[in-house]
């Protein structure tokens, strides 16, 4: 059966909870690479302490909501029930760039899903269920930034409307909600 074939799984997001946390974090660490889901941390490649405490903190200082002191939030995404990765929104400090920018009313967002959970339109639901939350947030824009040799990601962004401009190594992305 072809991957186009196989049924998409029911896709949610679910608030990150300490034991959320945990299975996420495993997830991460045997099925993502490091370097996908952390800023390079330490002397070690890969994942190492350094880059597990950072997972750990960075997501406990998101569950305070787009309007505590982080100003992001994340979600686990779930795939038929199961932690497929993370998505994130996060408030843009100058309200965007850009003549479609309006002060205060610009969220950023990030993906990165578990290889095994790839090319099955999880993404693709998860970045239209971000989208809803950026909404109900009050945001007119959500931006978005990948490499230049990700095109999976571009594609997924072109897919859901998102103007994208690319400026050396990195791709910026735009996308008008209102």
């Amino acid at each position: 059966m072809s991957p186009s074939a196989e049924p998409v799984p029911v896709v949610a997001l679910l608030d990150v909870t300490d034991a959320v946390l945990e299975r996420l974090l495993s997830l991460a660490l045997h099925d993502a690479d490091a370097d996908e889901v952390t800023p390079p941390l330490g002397t070690a490649e890969g994942w190492n302490t350094e880059r597990i405490s950072w997972f750990r903190a960075y997501h406990h200082a998101a569950a305070a909501g787009l309007d505590g002191p982080g100003r992001q939030k994340t979600w686990a995404v779930t795939a038929d029930g199961e932690p497929a990765g993370s998505v994130r929104l996060r408030r843009v400090p100058d309200g965007g760039t850009g003549p479609s920018a309006h002060r205060g009313v610009a969220l950023e967002t990030g993906i990165w899903l578990g290889r095994s959970f790839r090319g099955r339109g999880i993404g693709r639901e998860a970045l239209r269920l971000v989208t809803a939350q950026a909404s109900i947030a009050g945001a007119r824009l959500l931006e978005a930034e990948t490499t230049a040799g990700n095109s999976p990601a571009q594609a997924l962004l072109r897919s859901a409307g998102a103007e994208l401009a690319a400026g050396g190594q990195q791709v910026k992305a735009r996308l008008n909600l209102s």
